[in-house]
């Protein structure tokens, strides 16, 4: 849509996927902030009864229309999403995102970048290449890793509820976000780096972040308890495990130039 700062991109109520995944965008987009990632300016605007937006598919076929109500709203910027390979990449302003960005995915259980297997159907979701922008907001000739995209952490799209908080989920050990390609830019001093970062994230932040979630998005009580204490209690945790989990085999393979365990 247009507004009075150029063009923007909104996620309004009345999706199939309900308004728990505008939820996700504005704690998530926050998270990743905090995280010193880069991500896109948002807002929540209300979207009335005189607004005509409507829901299309992959095709650009009309499946509904946004209802009345608070609408998460990101400016529009120029970039292109990744196509796979290492040139992109390679152009990048900030590589050591890349890095940050496996930890933090694997943070939020970001289902919807890279996933490991559904561990009780042993399914695994097609890899989103769309969900890695590389923002034109950098040096010419050059790229800005951006992270955008959080409708499907933590449950991947499903409702919020008090379970959120149990402890199988806080201690998932499964690495999100790591594309193949990926593997041969990762940076162990960068990894350590957002290890200690993320022992810093405390209840307080993590619920100041959730109070701004509008309350017509539904989202009960209960389930923001248990969100914090399921963001708090997997920053820990993946504090403590990430290099092993990215670098099982340890200290027995060092690093080559790339930052790739040696095989």
């Amino acid at each position: 849509m247009e507004t009075d700062v150029g063009s923007a991109y909104v996620k309004a109520m009345g999706g199939p996927e309900g308004p728990h995944t505008l939820a996700s965008e504005v704690v998530v987009t926050q998270l990743a902030a905090w995280f010193g990632l880069s991500t896109f300016d948002w807002a929540i605007v209300i979207v009335d009864e005189f607004d005509e937006i409507p829901f299309l598919d992959k095709d650009g076929n009309q499946t509904g229309q946004a209802t009345p109500g608070p609408s998460f709203i990101t400016r529009a910027e120029q970039g292109v999403t990744w196509g796979g390979g290492d040139r992109e990449l390679k152009l990048l302003v900030n590589p050591q995102d890349i890095s940050r960005l496996v930890v933090f995915d694997t943070w939020v259980l970001n289902c919807d970048r890279h996933s490991p297997a559904d561990p009780e159907t042993g399914r695994r979701r097609k890899p989103n290449r769309d969900n890695v922008f590389l923002s034109e907001e950098a040096p010419a000739g050059q790229f800005l890793l951006k992270a955008m995209d959080h409708t499907h952490c933590f449950t991947c799209g499903r409702e919020w509820t008090r379970r959120l908080g149990q402890v199988d989920t806080i201690r998932d050990s499964r690495v999100f976000g790591l594309f193949p390609e990926f593997r041969k830019f990762l940076k162990k001093d960068a990894v350590t780096q957002a290890a200690t970062d993320l022992r810093t994230i405390t209840a307080e932040v993590v619920r100041e972040m959730i109070d701004c979630v509008p309350n017509e998005w539904d989202v009960k009580r209960e389930a923001r308890n248990a969100l914090v204490d399921l963001v708090v209690g997997r920053a820990i945790f993946v504090a403590e495990t990430i290099e092993t989990r990215l670098w099982p085999q340890g200290s027995l393979f060092p690093d080559d130039e790339e930052g790739n365990p040696e095989r």
